[in-house]
């Protein structure tokens, strides 16, 4: 590409080496999560959301579990104001959740904002410089010391407010823009601010270490991370927290490896909502953790639900690839999927594994709210014999045996190819009946009777162009009979006759399904299937429709005095 020349990389590792992260397998406990969905996420909204959406998204990341929620930036317009207050005011917070606002480093903002807070139960007030040598030397244009006092300045500001106003509050510092920051001078800064709050293990302090801008590799961040935690004074008395977002496309795995580094806290939103790509996905970064083993500590039984009133709310989609929450990311349409997916779960059902290790599905749809039926395996020209049979025994009961699963398939692929679309499971249905079951045409069975002595000798009645007829076979069984008085009254070729059965309903008057499979002399197998209360008429049924998908497929003539058919 051209202009490659003009990048470089404006991160800055730490100055010592910050790798015992790396030591670690996997992350073993859930950080405290905040939502800043409400703070972020509605900045960042084409249509922020208005007072009562604002509500309504907070009951939501309430009934998802978080126990932190940042819910605006109160000084910066009416409508974060009235929320807060209403929040407050209305006694709508739960006393195991902790509030948090922003406020930069200006007395008069932090002023309005402390105003806003009168009378919290719990709040974090969030304060936050600029402290990257971009914001430094080109918005702000000044020295590290002049950044300094803008920090201890807000700090004590903070101190002063929080003493004459009614509330409980806890103080959170973020250099702004510190991946962008020399590891050396984000740790001054912190550290002075840390000097003015003193936290103490009753009165802990947050530090927030934000990729306000994604800049390195995730692995750069977790170094970053390590250095900070390593370093920071009162580090016993310090929550260090994460705030990364995704300009890499890595939010997530910055926050996972900001954890195995020493973080212990991340702030983030739902389906990564947020200024230019977004924050870290809590929905992708809580369940990553799930698929471990983890418990993320927040609720996503119900992920339909929680995407409808995302949607509904920020007006945002949530991708159909989206991990875990994506409409088709437990799908399969491919057939070899399909295929390794239907036989895994039946593996698991009858083998009553403890630990969920089914091929392709990272975690059971079942345990976030998504169904097997519809969303693990659909159905296209792409689909193969697998997935067709297991839409077909899930949803309707229809156990079709392996060898007949393939010309099924092909009838399916067929039809999806032709229309050129998905096929749902009622059209996957109607095909299955349409093309295999009861067929009668144009060999139409109406009844039969048998004895049995040596052998079953078995009568049965047939139409052919309007014209009934009766034939009389032997066989060593009554279905064997009657395949036996078709071979030898209608002159009909074809061998290795292949037979299932199996209860479709349960209860009286419940039907039976039966399938049979005939080999042409041509060496195709060509299928029916029956259906019906009797078991056994559904066997006779689904020879016919076997023995008339073989005479159309042919294109055999039948007449009413015919011995043999004719091509």
């Amino acid at each position: 590409m051209k202009n490659v020349s003009k990048y470089s990389r404006g991160y800055f590792m730490p100055p010592v080496k910050s790798l015992k992260w790396t030591e670690k397998e996997y992350i073993t406990e859930a950080p405290t999560w905040c939502s800043v969905d409400l703070r972020d996420g509605n900045q960042a909204l084409v249509v922020p959301m208005n007072l009562e959406e604002k509500l309504e998204y907070f009951q939501l990341l309430l009934q998802m579990g978080f126990k932190e929620i940042e819910v605006g930036f109160p000084a910066a317009s009416e409508t974060e104001y009235a929320f807060l207050r209403t929040l407050i005011e209305d006694n709508l917070i739960p006393n195991d959740v902790t509030i948090q606002v922003l406020t930069q480093s200006r007395e008069h903002i932090i002023k309005k904002t402390f105003e806003a807070l009168q009378g919290a139960n719990k709040a974090v007030v969030h304060l936050y410089n600029s402290t990257s040598v971009a914001q430094r030397e080109q918005v702000f244009r000044k020295s590290e010391k002049e950044i300094i006092d803008i920090a201890v300045t807000g700090a004590k500001l903070l101190k002063t407010y929080a003493a004459e106003t009614e509330g409980n509050f806890q103080f959170q510092y973020s250099p702004e823009s510190f991946t962008g920051t020399e590891m050396e001078f984000a740790l001054q800064i912190c550290n002075k601010v840390l000097d003015i709050w003193q936290p103490t293990a009753d009165n802990k302090v947050i530090i927030n270490l934000p990729a306000t801008v994604s800049m390195s590799m995730p692995h750069v961040y977790a170094s970053q991370i390590e250095y900070m935690s390593d370093h920071l004074s009162y580090r016993e008395h310090v929550i260090l927290s994460l705030h990364p977002h995704n300009d890499r496309g890595t939010g997530v795995s910055d926050a996972e490896l900001g954890l195995l580094a020493g973080a212990q806290r991340v702030e983030g939103t739902l389906f990564g909502n947020g200024e230019r790509t977004g924050n870290v996905d809590i929905v992708t970064l809580a369940l990553n953790m799930f698929s471990h083993g983890v418990d993320p500590k927040l609720n996503f039984e119900n992920i339909p639900s929680i995407i409808s009133k995302y949607e509904k709310l920020t007006r945002m989609k949530v991708h159909e690839r989206h991990p875990y929450a994506g409409e088709l990311v437990f799908t399969a349409f491919s057939g070899s999927h399909q295929d390794a997916i239907a036989k895994g779960m039946k593996w698991r059902e009858e083998e009553d594994r403890q630990y969920w290790n089914v091929p392709y599905l990272l975690i059971d749809p079942m345990d976030i709210g998504r169904e097997y039926e519809g969303d693990i395996i659909r159905i296209n020209s792409q689909s193969g014999k697998g997935g067709i049979g297991y839409i077909l025994q899930q949803k309707y009961g229809i156990d079709l045996p392996v060898a007949m699963r393939e010309s099924f398939g092909y009838s399916v692929k067929r039809v999806s190819d032709q229309k050129h679309k998905e096929l749902m499971p009622n059209e996957i249905y109607d095909i299955f009946i349409n093309d295999y079951v009861n067929i009668g045409l144009p060999i139409e069975f109406i009844r039969y009777k048998y004895t049995q002595n040596s052998q079953y000798e078995t009568i049965v009645t047939i139409r052919i162009d309007d014209e009934e007829r009766q034939f009389t076979g032997f066989g060593n069984g009554r279905l064997d009979a009657i395949s036996n008085a078709l071979q030898t009254k209608l002159g009909l070729d074809y061998s290795d006759l292949v037979y299932k059965q199996h209860a479709l309903e349960i209860g009286s008057g419940s039907k039976a399904i039966s399938y049979v499979g005939i080999t042409a002399k041509n060496g195709i197998v060509y299928w029916g299937s029956g259906m019906d209360t009797d078991i056994m008429t559904s066997s006779v049924k689904a020879l016919f429709s076997a023995v008339n998908n073989m005479v159309s497929d042919l294109q055999l003539t039948v007449g009413k005095e015919f011995i043999s058919f004719k091509k």
